[in-house]
């Protein structure tokens, strides 16, 4: 008996064999968030206590009634509660070789609506017992063999849809009768069905439940598009799997990303997440600013840090604490001003990451760190419990702090040279002209530039300007005078 109330057959999606480098992923957003848009508006689930709202009835249908529902538009597999496919190919093979030898099946959940005046049934449970049929048969992309034992065989062989179809007997697959349950209720119980019968065997993930439920917030979206934009650099630098990709594990990492970057510190993400989601507490004004600094945050962690794959910090729980620091000096217009400086802090974070691998050497070894290893053994202290939780976070950033922070500058609050300061400089100098070209100005084309750019920790002060002419200070950028 289920937590709802009637029987469901443990679903064969629930326990299919582990993958830990699955290596089918869906990359596009809008894949990610298949969404139901034009039917329903996202609202926080009400917990299903009255079982009259869920109204169900079961049946059979044949592998050909559900393919010609399918080719018709009126099976969904991706409605936008669903999570994405984590099955193996194995899990695939597996479950073919189960439907040729007539073996029963548990039952696939339905969600029956209407959509411009036809039936379409989105599919609860089952998505990817349907995905192996279809995938099998050549109606979806993924062509597959089995082995098996066929009907008449001495012993078992490897067998796919074509081959089938030659020996006749592909109404092995196409008459075989798979129990379906059919589902009517709001959205949000059908959700709620969805999350509850996923909770067993290879459960939802918190990002899993959290799409299921939010399909429809803005902030979900806004972080799935920039997971799918990074999803390269995550995987390259082994920060996620393949498998944890699937289960959305980055979009999660991102949505805390936003969220800690905007409100300029760590979070405690059992909490945070879902809240910001179910407000609706992100306009699209605060959407913009977090997407802005996470792709600046990211972008200048990859410059930073080259090799991180190499280190301790291609761990998520590291990775965060250093990606927030580092979003935060860039808050605080804090700056690398030269590359010599990049090299050092990047040589300064190896050998850190590599002194605390070497204390949890020694605790694996059951010896204590040395007094001169106390700071490893402390930053090693907050990602060894309670990872996630706020004060442990604030712990790691403020060693890290402590580690890089004095090899940062102060970028100038004054972006450019005041009127005043022009007027100084001009009438300082006899005969005006540029320190590129030498070619006279006048009042009416002479420009100003920093010597020390700017963006390099540069001042907007007198003893920092030159004189140039329009033409040479469009060439000159960032680089030095």
């Amino acid at each position: 008996m289920s937590s709802l109330g009637f029987l469901i057959p443990l679903p064969l999606d629930a326990k299919p064999r582990h993958c830990a480098q699955h290596q089918s992923f869906v990359s596009d957003p809008d894949c990610i968030l298949a969404l139901f848009q034009e039917q329903h508006d996202s609202r926080k689930l009400k917990p299903m206590i009255d079982s009259a709202v869920i109204k169900h009835k079961t049946t059979t249908k044949s592998v050909l009634d559900l393919k010609n529902l399918y080719d018709n538009g009126n099976l969904n597999l991706e409605p936008g509660f669903q999570r994405q496919s984590v099955w193996t190919i194995r899990d695939r093979e597996s479950l073919i070789d189960s439907v040729l030898r007539n073996y029963p099946l548990p039952a696939i959940m339905l969600y029956k609506r209407q959509k411009d005046g036809n039936l379409v049934f989105d599919v609860i449970d089952g998505k990817q017992r349907l995905e192996s049929i279809f995938m099998f048969m050549g109606t979806m992309r993924g062509r597959f063999s089995t082995r098996t034992h066929l009907p008449g065989a001495e012993s078992p062989e490897s067998v796919n849809w074509n081959q089938l179809k030659r020996k006749n007997l592909q109404p092995n697959v196409t008459g075989y009768e798979i129990p379906v349950i059919e589902v009517d209720g709001s959205i949000g119980d059908i959700i709620n069905v969805f999350v509850r019968i996923n909770s067993t065997g290879k459960a939802l993930t918190g990002q899993e439940k959290r799409h299921a439920r939010y399909y429809n917030s803005p902030f979900l979206k806004a972080a799935a598009r920039l997971a799918t934009r990074f999803e390269r650099y995550f995987l390259d630098n082994g920060i996620f799997s393949a498998g944890q990709l699937a289960r959305m594990k980055h979009v999660e990492f991102v949505c805390e990303l936003m969220l800690s970057l905007v409100q300029g510190d760590v979070l405690n993400k059992k909490t945070a997440l879902d809240r910001v989601m179910d407000t609706k507490s992100f306009d699209g004004r605060q959407l913009t600013k977090a997407s802005r600094m996470v792709v600046s945050t990211l972008n200048r962690v990859k410059l930073m840090f080259p090799l991180l794959k190499t280190t301790r910090f291609r761990q998520v729980t590291d990775f965060y604490s250093l990606a927030v620091l580092v979003g935060k000096f860039e808050q605080e217009r804090l700056i690398l001003t030269d590359a010599r400086l990049n090299r050092f802090a990047w040589d300064m974070l190896k050998i850190f990451s590599t002194r605390v691998d070497e204390v949890r050497e020694l605790q694996r070894k059951a010896k204590g760190a040395r007094p001169d290893q106390e700071i490893y053994r402390d930053y090693l202290l907050t990602v060894s419990q309670m990872t996630d939780d706020v004060a442990q976070r604030r712990n790691r950033e403020k060693i890290l702090r402590g580690l890089l922070g004095s090899l940062f500058a102060r970028k100038d609050s004054q972006r450019g040279f005041t009127a005043e300061q022009r007027r100084v400089l001009w009438n300082k100098i006899g005969t005006p002209q540029c320190v590129t070209c030498s070619c006279k100005l006048t009042w009416e084309d002479f420009t100003i530039d920093h010597i020390d750019p700017h963006s390099k920790g540069g001042l907007s002060r007198l003893e920092n300007a030159a004189l140039m002419c329009r033409k040479h200070n469009s060439k000159k950028g960032n680089r030095r005078l």
